[in-house]
């Protein structure tokens, strides 16, 4: 007999719940909003000088462990 694909997924959600895990919904900007692009031009023009964003681009760059990238 088939299985309807809501059972499946509630089939298949029990599972990784009794495996000690839980959903959790995110939010995210939507990158195909009018408008994103330049929003992203303009935060980052806010910090082209910015002492501290520089501090933390050299401290993320000194953590990276890039050793294996190509």
């Amino acid at each position: 007999m088939t299985t309807s694909v809501s059972d499946r997924v509630q089939k298949h959600r029990t599972g990784l719940r009794a495996s000690g895990l839980r959903p959790v919904q995110i939010w995210v900007p939507d990158t195909g909003r009018p408008g994103f692009a330049e929003e992203c031009r303009r935060q980052s023009r806010l910090l082209l000088n910015d002492p501290l964003e520089q501090e933390t681009l050299e401290w993320l760059a000194a953590a990276a462990d890039t050793d294996d990238w190509e």
